[in-house]
């Protein structure tokens, strides 16, 4: 394989005050220029990880190809002179933000995807998600005489597929993933095969889409759409799906359990133009808007969206309170995370380098502001004080989930327990804190009926996984508790 290499990636230094979704993944099969259609998908899944890319594509003259960049895929993945050293009819690639292994810290080694050259040939395999028993299965591959060149957790996949006696690539990926805990949705290839497995939870999305004589597999509906690609299925909780010069073989080759996707996919990480779980992603946040404002009412005279995620929500939340709808902040679309290099007098400049107030619309207003959701406050705090700046009466916050008061263990970036806000305060201190007019959260149960299921949550069996609003983890974090983590039943 050729590798390709950049300088490392300058985080854009307030974006740490947002969750973050850790991957993306796409793969295609059967399609000439595949590696080109792949950076088309993963431009569009940028907003799942804008630290780093990589793509391999297969060629039966040329083997198995290879690049990796620090940055956005249009940066890199669009440059004539790259894509032709990608050719090939398959071909795979993944976009990421730093996963558990090395938060904060990415080299070139850790951006996927990864590729083995096994007995029976090569396999390059994309993972989104994180695996709960990483620690321990490193551990112990480590001690049989692995070596590892990464620190991610999704080289255990490839090791795990190594130690396997199986005879081809779709029995050992089975055996590695049956060893694995916690959350994945991968995509993988082979020289003649592309493979999409979900793990029996369905934590993590993952699609199946048709173009031409060839298919794709995808995070996300969107990056099907960018390509032309007809949208067939979501790959369901626990499926293996085997697409090759026999057409597509589906299994199940894992336990099965009742399936939990992420419901902060419908708050905030699944771009609003996706489908995801057979509903519209715009439909379920100005739903949520619209149940905010039944549970949360004001009297205020504008309903101004936190930009770009909180747009939805707040339209919902407009059309239900009759409070009219306007863009009191406008974000700066050009701002990208590769910024000039972090000053302390470029930081002070807190979020005006990227929001900035239509003061014109907000002096002597009563503004409601409506957001996704609020992790350390920080930003919020900095919102707030531009709005009151530019002259408004006041400010009431308005947020399109409840509180975030548990990290996720399940491939998204969240701060430790103890740096989020909702973990060390109450919501009237929340607000004090904030120092607003008003703070009020979405209930979990009105998060549920956004998301079409009328009856709220059922507490016994729910529908989603919502530990970062409940602490009720549908898998064990193993690797979490053996260093302290402690559970919220405990």
């Amino acid at each position: 394989m050729r590798l390709s290499d950049t300088k490392p990636f300058l985080a854009h230094p307030f974006d740490h005050n947002k969750l973050k979704e850790e991957c993306g993944v796409f793969g295609v099969i059967g399609v000439t220029d595949a590696a080109n259609f792949v950076a088309l998908g993963l431009h569009a899944l940028q907003h799942r990880g804008q630290e780093a890319g990589g793509i391999v594509a297969y060629d039966a003259e040329n083997g198995f190809n290879s690049a990796r960049r620090f940055g956005y895929v249009r940066d890199h993945f669009t440059k004539k002179s790259l894509m032709e050293t990608l050719p090939g009819e398959n071909a795979i690639g993944h976009v990421r933000y730093s996963t558990a292994g090395n938060k904060g810290n990415t080299a070139i080694r850790d951006v996927q995807p990864f590729f083995g050259e096994f007995s029976m040939g090569g396999c390059a395999i994309a993972h989104n998600g994180n695996l709960t028993n990483a620690d321990t299965l490193r551990k112990e591959l480590i001690e049989r005489g692995s070596i590892f060149q990464s620190s991610s957790d999704s080289e255990c996949i490839i090791h795990l597929m190594a130690r396997s006696l199986h005879k081809n690539h779709t029995n050992r990926i089975k055996d590695a993933l049956s060893r694995v805990e916690g959350a994945f949705s991968v995509v993988a290839m082979t020289r003649t095969k592309l493979i999409g497995v979900r793990d029996s939870r369905g934590v993590r999305p993952l699609v199946l889409g048709k173009i031409g004589d060839g298919y794709a597999l995808s995070s996300e509906t969107c990056a099907l759409d960018i390509i032309g690609a007809e949208f067939v299925r979501e790959i369901e909780p626990g499926e293996m799906v085997v697409i090759g010069p026999a057409g597509i073989e589906s299994s199940f080759p894992f336990e099965r359990n009742e399936p939990r996707p992420c419901i902060f996919e419908h708050v905030y990480f699944s771009r609003p133009d996706s489908i995801l779980g057979g509903q519209s992603v715009y439909e379920t946040r100005r739903q949520i808007g619209v149940e905010l404002a039944r549970e949360a009412p004001v009297e205020a005279d504008l309903v101004c969206p936190v930009p770009d995620s909180g747009t939805p929500a707040a339209i919902g939340f407009s059309h239900e309170s009759g409070i009219p709808y306007g863009m009191g902040i406008i974000r700066n679309s050009y701002m990208g995370r590769t910024f000039i290099e972090p000053s302390e007098q470029i930081r002070n400049m807190g979020v005006r380098l990227k929001l900035n107030v239509n003061r014109a619309l907000i002096e002597g207003k009563r503004v409601i502001l409506v957001d996704d959701s609020v992790v350390r406050g920080t930003t919020s705090r900095k919102i707030k004080e531009m709005i009151l700046d530019a002259g408004a009466a006041e400010v009431h916050f308005r947020i399109a989930s409840p509180p975030t008061a548990w990290p996720c263990f399940y491939g998204v970036d969240t701060p430790e327990r103890e740096k989020l806000l909702a973990a060390t305060m109450t919501a009237e201190e929340m607000r004090e804190h904030l120092n607003v007019k008003s703070l009020k959260f979405i209930s979990i149960d009105g998060l549920y009926r956004a998301t079409g299921i009328k009856s709220g949550r059922d507490n016994a069996a729910p529908k989603y996984c919502d530990a970062c609003f409940t602490g009720e983890y549908p898998v064990e974090p193993r690797d979490q508790i053996a260093k302290g983590f402690k559970l919220a039943a405990e």
